[in-house]
């Protein structure tokens, strides 16, 4: 592989690494939950995700919602404004999560 060639490919998968605040909330209802006429409730986050039909935990910073790696982690934190550490994945919208700490 030619070094263009190879400078290219890693500039094609830009991670983007650094802190990421938000509400850790579900897919479905995002950041609002309008459509369920009620706050972000954290038993409601959980059991909405446990439902097995494809909710999972995500971060919403207000704007957009990104899909968090860790599916297990972010349980604790249902409804909670926290900081997440980790690398953004831009093309697919996936964050890895390397740690989690609440927003005080």
């Amino acid at each position: 592989m030619t070094k263009f060639a190879a400078l290219l490919a890693l500039s094609t998968a830009a991670v983007l690494a650094g802190s990421y605040r938000g509400v850790i909330t579900e897919s479905m209802c995002l950041g609002d939950h309008k459509a369920m006429n009620m706050g972000p409730d954290p038993d409601c986050i959980r059991r909405c995700v446990k439902t097995g039909h494809g909710v999972k935990y995500v971060l919403w910073d207000g704007k957009a919602a990104y899909r968090l790696s860790d599916q297990q982690t972010p349980e604790k934190f249902a409804g909670r404004r926290v900081t997440i550490t980790g690398s953004l994945y831009p093309k697919t919208g996936v964050l890895r999560v390397d740690r989690i700490d609440p927003l005080k």
